[in-house]
């Protein structure tokens, strides 16, 4: 792990060291680290959704079919 320093709002480290223990943390950092964790993987996937969209529109501008477009969209996730 690296080391940062973040500036933050007293209450809500306030909020976070009382809401830590209720959610089974053992303290407000991991709690933050989890919420900075979900966050980040919940714009990933929308971003890479996103890509994967303009993908679909642009390769049927090209002429493919949905058929064959489906057909590769499967044939990628189960590599």
């Amino acid at each position: 792990m690296t080391s940062i320093t973040i500036r933050i709002p007293e209450d809500v480290i306030e909020d976070l060291k009382r809401v830590a223990p209720l959610l089974g943390f053992s303290g407000y950092q991991p709690l933050m680290r989890a919420y900075i964790g979900q966050g980040l993987r919940s714009d990933l996937e929308r971003l890479e959704e996103d890509e994967i969209s303009a993908l679909i529109k642009s390769l049927k501008r090209r002429g493919l079919s949905d058929e064959i477009i489906q057909e590769a969209l499967v044939e990628a996730t189960q590599s």
